[in-house]
Parts: C-alpha cells; structure tokens; sequence
C-alpha cells in the first residue's frame, strides 16, 4: 500500500499530494513518471490464488465463477466436498485452475488444515473471500394474547453465530497467518450484510454481520503493516437460489421496498468482490450493495 505523503508546499499532514495546475506543467512527481499513483501496486486478479469459503452456491459460487473468468486460481470450500461439484465443474469449464475442499469452518482444526492443503497444492494463496454463511431466523420473543409461543433457541443463535461470526474470525486469522508466514502480500473480502443495522427476525444473524464488519476495521488496521487488505461487502436482499424459490407475490413485495425496484444479483456481488480486490487503496471498508435499501 502507497502511504500518503506530506507535499512541500503544506505543512498539513493529511494533504495527498492534491496538485496546483504548476504541479501538472512541471512535470511534479504527483503527476509525473515516478507518482504513487503509478507505483500503485495493484492486484492482478489473473496472478492470484484465492480461497473462497462457501462456494458451493449462492454469492460464493458467482465470485467463484467471476473470479475463475478473470485467471485467478481458486481453492473452493465447503462443508461438503460433493456439495461443490457444480461450482467446481462451472470454474473448470472457463478454463479456471479450480480445486474443491471440505471445511467446517467453524471448526478450528478443519481450518487449519484444510489451508495448509491449499498451500501445498498451490504453493501459496494470495486472497480469501470469507462468504460462508447460515440463516436460522426467529423472533426473540414470539407471543399471542399474552402467551409466549416460541423464542429463538440458543441452539439456533449459536449455530448461526459459530459459522457466520467465528467462521469467519477462524478463516481471516488463518490467511492473515498464512500470508505473513509467506510473506505474501494480499487482502480478505468479508461478507457482512446491512442486517447488521438489525433487522426483525435476525437477531443471531444480525449480530454476528455486525461482528464481521467490526472485525474487517480491526483486521484493516492490524494487518496493513504486512501489506494485507481487508474490506468486506453488505449485500442487500440478493436473488440466491433460496430466495429465487419464494413465491412471486413474496418476491414483489419485497423488491417493491427497494428504491431500485429489483433484487440484487449474485453477479454484482461477485462484481464488488473483484473491485475490491484490484484496488489496492481501499481499506477497512464495508461497501453496501443494497439497491439503496436501508433496513
């Protein structure tokens, strides 16, 4: 990463190098051969080996195939091995350099293991997009005229929090381990969501994509000093094969409450993804892909 430097003329720290139209005339280095915007050291996706965490559909399967599109090399995880065949036969037929890893991310071990794995096949990694995820919604509290009916399990919430939150702190801590050891520069993706704003019926899936995006600001600024990376995405409501199998009247209502009128695609997430990827300023950032929704 380019630092931001103090320009001769201002005794303002954070001035970057903002030029005057002199600065352009001659030739400043702001603008010149030897600027940080060239020396910019941006990451060529073609040149990457990169770790995907739920893969198996949805948002992982669509970076996957997007990533694979554009030459990166591509270590799928899943919980089950079978469950990513279609994924891995898809980055396969684009031509992609794609193999396929059974992972409980939640599983501290399993981690561990399976990135070792992926450094011995492909030598090292340089990126990893941190998308596996479960739903397990129910209301805190639900009650009828004064009788409580149900309430959400601890069951539930720890599921939900074991893959969407500790999955995810169990994955970053080990690609950041695995880039420093290497020495390997690179970047994480975390999948946050706008629910982490709270959203009726999430508690357990909201608090744990509030966790991710806190995570991403604190892994930003630890990291950066090994030239590591970390942002992360909040989709919206996205049509992921799920969601694509609710009803039309359910689909309408809930794209009607969305300024852009529509669902979001897996392929504009994938879209994000990459832009995140080769744009080697953007840092500890969570980017809303949300149709202009706000929950």
């Amino acid at each position: 990463m380019v630092p931001c430097r103090r320009s001769p003329r201002s005794s303002n720290p954070a001035f970057c190098g903002k030029a005057t139209s002199s600065d352009v005339r001659s030739g400043s280095p702001a603008y010149g051969e030897n600027s940080d915007l060239e020396q910019a050291n941006i990451m060529n996706i073609s040149d990457s080996t990169i770790i995907i965490t739920g893969a198996a559909r949805g948002l992982g399967a669509a970076v996957a195939r997007h990533l694979g599109s554009a030459g990166a090399k591509l270590a799928l995880i899943d919980l089950t091995a079978d469950s990513l065949d279609a994924t891995l036969s898809a980055c396969r037929n684009i031509g992609a350099d794609a193999r396929a890893y059974a992972c409980n991310v939640a599983d501290e071990s399993a981690v561990e293991q399976t990135f070792a794995a992926v450094v011995d096949d492909f030598g090292s990694f340089n990126g990893l997009v941190n998308n596996a995820g479960i739903l397990r919604d129910g209301m805190l509290v639900k009650a009828k005229d004064g009788e409580i009916a149900s309430r959400l399990s601890l069951a539930d919430w720890q599921a939900v929090i074991d893959v969407n939150l500790t999955g995810v702190f169990l994955c970053g801590r080990e690609a950041a381990t695995g880039m420093v050891r290497l020495g390997s520069p690179g970047w994480i993706v975390n999948m946050s969501s706008i629910s982490r704003a709270g959203n009726f019926g999430q508690s357990n899936y909201s608090a744990a994509k509030a966790g991710v995006a806190a995570l991403t600001s604190v892994w930003a600024k630890e990291l950066a000093r090994h030239s590591i990376r970390v942002n992360a995405i909040a989709p919206g409501f996205v049509k992921t094969e799920m969601v694509a199998s609710m009803k039309p009247e359910a689909l309408a209502r809930m794209a009607a409450g969305i300024p852009a009128g529509r669902l979001c695609t897996p392929e504009e997430i994938a879209h994000a993804c990459a832009y995140l990827i080769e744009n080697d300023y953007m840092n500890g950032r969570v980017i809303e892909i949300d149709g202009g929704l706000r929950l």
